[in-house]
């Protein structure tokens, strides 16, 4: 069901800053960038275009106002699937705490929790 940890969602104060880190300093390059022209703005970073895990740069303000509640002082983890709705079905019937599914120009996208409230994202990626 799920294929692999696919990105880890890093919130930042400063996005530009964020990025300057991870590709002057680090040696990660810029995989991605997009913004949705309504302050959504992320960028993808990952140590090569090869890489099957990257670093999404999310503005930690923008996050707080979406999702109150989140707790932005860890990373978080996006986790990839073949098939969205077979998960969130099955995480739905194991009486998981999930999302609303969205659709996001990446792909679609549910947030679903543990027992401690620790929330988690899955993609879809075919």
């Amino acid at each position: 069901m799920i294929k692999q940890v696919g990105q880890i969602m890093l919130y930042v104060n400063n996005q530009d800053d964020a990025v300057n880190f991870w590709t002057e300093k680090a040696g990660f390059q810029v995989i991605a960038e997009e913004d949705n022209g309504q302050g959504m703005r992320w960028i993808e970073v990952a140590p090569s275009k090869e890489a099957e895990t990257s670093i999404i740069l999310h503005n930690k303000e923008w996050v707080e106002k979406m999702s109150p509640g989140l707790n932005l002082g860890t990373p978080s983890l996006m986790f990839f699937t073949e098939n969205i709705e077979q998960l969130y079905s099955d995480f739905s019937n194991k009486n998981i705490t999930v999302g609303e599914m969205v659709d996001m120009p990446a792909g679609r996208v549910f947030n679903f929790a543990d027992g401690e409230e620790n929330y988690f994202a899955v993609m879809e990626k075919k």
